[in-house]
């Protein structure tokens, strides 16, 4: 294989394979000490200190943690729980491990999934793999704004995946300044390589900005090359904002939408290359339409049999006019003044709130029901606030109570360099790209949340309305093959001057009366910690983290800890205290805890890199902006962003991660 322009050699590392587990060694045999199954660790290029503020996904900004509640809520308080679920009301359907997913921004595919089947981002798989040990698999969405104008062709010159405003399709004039995508199926088959390496399934994309020239290129070869891994394909990306978008008239509406979703079902029901005939996603509404407004139009009732999913996008705010000052998105918001609006149960309750209705449909229906993009901010997030460990609360809390709402998953979107909500972000320009990626905080929230809901596809949430239903307080319980498994515990408090810790007294059993009192001897605790709300870098999972900026190769590094409470079987009691600010997982039973212990599969290689070539890329496709708030266009990859003709100039690097056994390639 030629690649012009690059010098690389990489060493393919052998494998050592044992019952559950892989460990894969460097080249010398070494093994990096990690809390995990881990292989050879690699030398990294230094950082750029200039790189912490030419980018939002590695800014400076930090902010003043919030005073304390006032007034302040009890810092000590009683749980009582049932131990058996048929006595526990409320409780949700049962949940999956790998509720929280990613969404990845099709332009960013080749920065942070891979450049190809061969060359595929190490740290990317490890990460994949911290969550789905955890969980048992991992759901990914590769779409986006982009994946609208996607095209895919037999090939491209000098053999690329994938090409930004190719001249290969004619650029359509509705499509405004959203970079038209053209990729071959090497696409595809660097999902299933992936796969193959990681319990990783798939969502895409049917591009749906020409109806009367369909492209159902995407879904007759991912059945053929992902097969079973491929989990949906989403048609329609935000029909909502298509007219104030400028990619349909400004008369379009509800009804245009649901003729055109027709066109599509009819032709996949033709294709007979399509294999899977049901699984499409949609609507995937913004929030300028309601869903019960769409439902009206009959959507349902036509077009039930054809999907697989329903889903709803939704991002609790937007920055946009701070990052188009042009854009006419009003004044710029305050990160400082909206933090506290992120550190508040309220938050998740009221996010959810506009779709209870839309998940009980779902149910009725026997669909699954998604956030199918989500994230803190759209426009990027608010740098401070969307990189800071309250975020990390926000979307434990957030996610929590979508699966207590009857969600069946939710997707943190992935963007570019210039976005700070990245639950992981690869380096840009030419470092090196084995050891310094950036794992943003809600990253750990996905491993929080998977170890909360387990690997048995059985559990199900219910909110406590704990502490008098306090809104910094929160706290859920998890029943597992219909007994109590584990409590989470959330203060969003930053503890000021020895004040902000929480200590909860739990009491099983005794409820209803007659239940025995049923109190463990001892229980397990795993903690999400950081100093403050505010901090970006100092975050530990059970003790263990994945360091700060461009310090990570999505291995977690550190001894795990998980602290051992003793109980008062006699009083039927256990206390637990939650640092403020910070998350507790309580363990009820040695077999809660040991069915999450993840004995997780990493991967290594070492990669000797020259960057001489570069590839431009539209900054506003590197922002991947999705998501708005109210009726106006927020993404940066949208008509009427400023900066979207923009360009970045980006050297490539790459790493390989592979499974053939003591490869040597060497690539010039």
């Amino acid at each position: 294989m030629v690649f012009r322009g690059w010098a690389c050699l990489l060493w393919v590392s052998s494998l050592s394979y044992a019952f559950g587990a892989v460990t894969v060694y460097g080249p010398t045999g070494a093994e990096r000490p990690t809390g995990t199954t881990s292989g050879a660790g690699a030398s990294a290029t230094p950082v750029q200190e200039s790189w912490l503020n030419a980018y939002n996904a590695y800014n400076n900004v930090r902010l003043q943690p919030p005073p304390l509640p006032n007034p302040l809520p009890p810092t000590e308080f009683a749980i009582t729980l049932p131990s058996q679920a048929q006595n526990m009301p409320g409780l949700s359907i049962p949940q999956r491990g790998d509720f929280w997913g990613f969404s990845i921004e099709m332009s960013v595919v080749e920065q942070v999934i891979g450049k190809n089947s061969s060359f595929i981002q190490v740290p990317f798989l490890n990460l994949l793999a911290t969550v789905a040990e955890r969980a048992g698999a991992v759901r990914i969405r590769v779409g986006g704004n982009t994946q609208e104008t996607a095209t895919l062709v037999d090939s491209l010159p000098d053999n690329a995946m994938i090409v930004k405003d190719s001249p290969v399709q004619t650029t359509d004039p509705n499509t405004g300044q959203t970079p038209t995508l053209v990729y071959t199926p090497e696409l595809l088959r660097l999902l299933a390589q992936v796969s193959a390496l990681v319990n990783a399934k798939w969502y895409l994309g049917i591009p749906m900005n020409d109806t009367s020239h369909l492209r159902l290129q995407i879904a007759e070869t991912a059945d053929a090359i992902l097969g079973d891994n491929v989990l949906g394909y989403q048609v329609g990306n935000e029909p909502d904002l298509y007219a104030s978008h400028g990619h349909r008239p400004p008369t379009y509406n509800e009804t245009d939408y649901y003729n055109e979703f027709g066109v599509v079902v009819d032709a996949v029901q033709q294709d007979q290359n399509i294999k899977s005939k049901s699984k499409l996603i949609a609507p995937s509404l913004q929030g300028q339409w309601t869903p019960e407004d769409l439902f009206a139009t009959g959507f349902l009732d036509s077009y039930a049999s054809s999907l697989d999913i329903i889903a709803m996008e939704h991002y609790p705010d937007q920055n946009c006019a701070a990052e188009f000052p042009n854009g006419g998105f009003g004044p710029i918001k305050d990160p400082q003044t909206v933090f506290p609006e992120y550190l508040t149960h309220t938050s998740g309750q009221n996010l959810v709130k506009p779709y209870l209705n839309t998940a009980s449909i779902a149910q009725q229906l026997g669909k699954e029901f998604m956030m199918f993009e989500t994230n803190t901010a759209s426009c990027g997030g608010f740098p401070g606030v969307s990189d800071s460990f309250g975020a990390a609360l926000w979307a434990v809390d957030y996610g929590l109570q979508m699966a207590y709402s009857n969600f069946t998953g939710a997707l943190l979107h992935v963007g570019g360099q210039n976005v700070s909500y990245n639950p992981f972000t690869p380096p840009p320009t030419n470092l090196s790209l084995f050891d310094q990626w950036t794992v943003g905080p809600v990253f750990y929230s996905t491993l929080f949340m998977a170890e909360a809901l387990g690997t048995t596809n059985t559990s199900r949430v219910v909110d406590l309305a704990a502490n008098g239903g306090n809104e910094f307080t929160p706290a859920y319980a998890i029943y597992e093959d219909n007994a109590l498994a584990r409590i989470a515990l959330i203060n969003y408090m930053s503890a000021q001057n020895g004040v902000g810790t929480i200590n909860v007294t739990i009491s099983i059993g005794g409820v209803p009366a007659g239940e025995p009192n049923d109190i463990p001897a001892e229980v397990e605790v795993k903690y999400l910690l950081a100093p403050s709300v505010s901090e970006k870098e100092q975050i530990t999972w059970a003790n263990q983290t994945f360091g700060g900026r461009f310090q990570s190769d999505g291995r977690l590094t550190g001894s795990e800890f998980v602290q051992k409470i003793a109980c008062d079987q006699g009083a039927n009691t256990c206390q637990i205290a939650v640092p403020g600010p910070g998350a507790a997982l309580v363990f009820v039973s040695s077999g809660a805890q040991s069915s999450v212990d993840p004995t997780t599969v990493t991967f290594s290689t070492t990669a000797v890199t020259k960057a001489i070539e570069t590839l431009k890329i539209a900054s506003s496709a590197l922002a991947t902006s999705n998501g708005h708030k109210g009726g106006v266009p927020l993404s940066g990859t949208s008509r009427g962003s400023s900066g979207g003709a923009s360009a970045l100039k980006i050297p490539l690097t790459f790493t390989l991660a592979s499974f053939f056994t003591g490869a040597l390639l060497l690539i010039r």
